[in-house]
């Protein structure tokens, strides 16, 4: 039976938990040097985010020109929302996120599910 290429041979889930700038600069090195590991379309990459680590999906974060353009390359950016309610409780309101950045219910379970599904967990 032939191989089925539509689907990627590598997945990958970035897990940041840390509002350190060069961990979210690391994470993002890790999700670009993956891209450039793999011929097109061999590798899918979610990078999770949640607790300070969110801070790397804020729409101001000085990654976000890097953000944007793994998001075109096809890394998906999923950001927690547990993470985001308790910040807007403590900031008054909601932060504003990149729009490449996708709201998903819990970073942990998000992360749990790829796994589940295959994925690599990588924890720079």
């Amino acid at each position: 039976m032939a191989e089925d290429k539509s689907l990627p041979e590598y997945k990958y889930v970035l897990h940041i938990d840390d509002m350190d700038p060069s961990k979210q600069e690391l994470i993002l090195n890790n999700a670009r040097n993956l891209l450039d590991a793999y011929p097109p379309g061999d590798a899918d990459i979610e990078i999770v985010a949640y607790g300070p680590g969110l801070r790397l999906m804020f729409a101001e974060n000085v990654n976000a020109p890097r953000m944007d353009s793994l998001a075109q390359s096809g890394v998906r950016f999923s950001a927690c929302d547990n993470t985001l309610k308790g910040m807007a409780k403590l900031l008054g309101e909601e932060p504003k996120l990149n729009p490449v950045a996708t709201v998903v219910p819990g970073g942990i379970v998000r992360i749990g599910q790829l796994v589940k599904q295959g994925y690599i967990y990588v924890k720079p």
